[in-house]
């Protein structure tokens, strides 16, 4: 496996990567508490399952490539086929480095391809400088956050509103740089 700066993307290579989403026997639940002027979130893991399937269309790679172009994404190549990216981006105004898009072909999830990707992208936020690296993901993406928070992100944030699904909330995760 080989991983390089990823090229603006002129097809789909997703459409090929098998089941694009998740599936999982536990989410995090997310409540909040209001008491005499205080206020506070409670994130609890619970045995629940769920599915979710997304597919990146036209518009989504259009979007895509637009960060891609800023230089910062990366891909991971087996045999010279992309079979997996991170696509991210430097946010100069509050000097972060933030993991739009994450995603590895079905076929070699769980052979490290995750790890190299999120490596790669730590190092290009420290050649830049950056205080943290940043992402977000879905309360209900639980692989996904346990993958996370085993390359040290801690979850720093909420927003129960920012999905149309009322099921699914906005969990914001943050790996310190300095």
């Amino acid at each position: 496996m080989e991983i390089k700066k990823l090229q603006k993307l002129t097809s789909n290579p997703s459409l090929n990567w098998g089941h694009n989403g998740y599936n999982t026997d536990r989410i995090y639940t997310v409540s909040s508490i209001e008491f005499s002027g205080s206020f506070e979130f409670v994130i609890k893991e619970k045995p629940l399952s769920y599915t979710k399937l997304w597919k990146t269309n036209h518009e989504d790679l259009k979007d895509l490539n637009n960060i891609i172009e800023k230089g910062h994404s990366f891909g991971a190549y087996v045999d010279d086929n992309l079979i997996g990216w991170i696509i991210c981006e430097q946010r100069v105004w509050n000097n972060s480095f933030y993991i739009e898009n994450i995603l590895v072909d079905e076929k070699y999830r769980r052979q490290g391809a995750g790890i190299f990707l999120i490596k790669n992208a730590i190092k290009e936020a420290r050649h830049l400088n950056c205080r943290v690296i940043e992402l977000e993901t879905q309360n209900t993406n639980y692989p996904a956050i346990q993958f996370y928070r085993r390359m040290g992100f801690n979850i720093t944030g909420i927003n129960t509103r920012l999905y149309k699904n009322s099921e699914e909330i906005a969990l914001f995760m943050t790996l310190d740089m300095e």
